[in-house]
């Protein structure tokens, strides 16, 4: 095949349609790996351990920080989640790329340990879409929009630290876009 697999962290504020992207992406690159995350939370209905997610208790997940297998980790919602690093290594031993979907936060603390992962930045064409396609999704009251429209300007002041760039105001052209830089860094 001759390409090299790469670790790939795709960020952007909530709204700018990561998941989106990274769907249409997979459809095209299959063989793009995706790490299943750690989590303290109950599985719910229809979740599989070591598929779904990682499920762990607190202890458990405690022991693993403390002991630097995860890559990132934070409280999400009053749970922990995180990557652990042995099932990105194993998949990258493979010969298959990773992608991860995490924020900021998380995805500079990728990159102090494994300073070869690829930064993608996904942004939103203007603050203003931005709130248009929150609200047209119906899934925050105005308490959490304005979080959200907040957090994804702090966000955005940190987008310079990313390898790559896409603004997101086509999703044929950014899914494109998204598939070319990640092959490119494939070799």
């Amino acid at each position: 095949m001759g390409q090299t697999p790469r670790l790939f962290v795709i960020s952007g504020p909530s709204g700018a349609g990561k998941g989106t992207l990274l769907a249409r992406v997979r459809k095209r690159h299959p063989n793009l790996g995706l790490a299943v995350s750690a989590t303290t939370r109950e599985p719910r209905p229809g979740e599989v351990d070591g598929v779904s997610y990682h499920f762990l208790d607190e202890e458990e997940f405690s022991r693993r920080v403390r002991a630097g297998e995860f890559l990132e980790w934070a409280n999400v919602h009053g749970h922990r989640y995180g990557t652990l690093k042995g099932d990105v290594d194993a998949l990258l031993a493979s010969g298959t790329s990773v992608i991860l979907e995490i924020d900021v936060q998380g995805a500079l603390n990728v990159l102090r340990l494994m300073p070869d992962a690829v930064l993608i930045f996904i942004e939103p064409p203007s603050l203003e879409e931005l709130e248009r396609r929150l609200r047209q999704r119906g899934t925050e009251d105005e308490g959490q929009l304005r979080l959200r429209l907040r957090n994804a300007r702090s966000e955005l002041e940190l987008a310079d630290k990313y390898d790559e760039r896409i603004v997101n105001d086509d999703v044929d052209a950014a899914s494109d876009r998204l598939l070319q830089i990640i092959r490119s860094y494939e070799g």
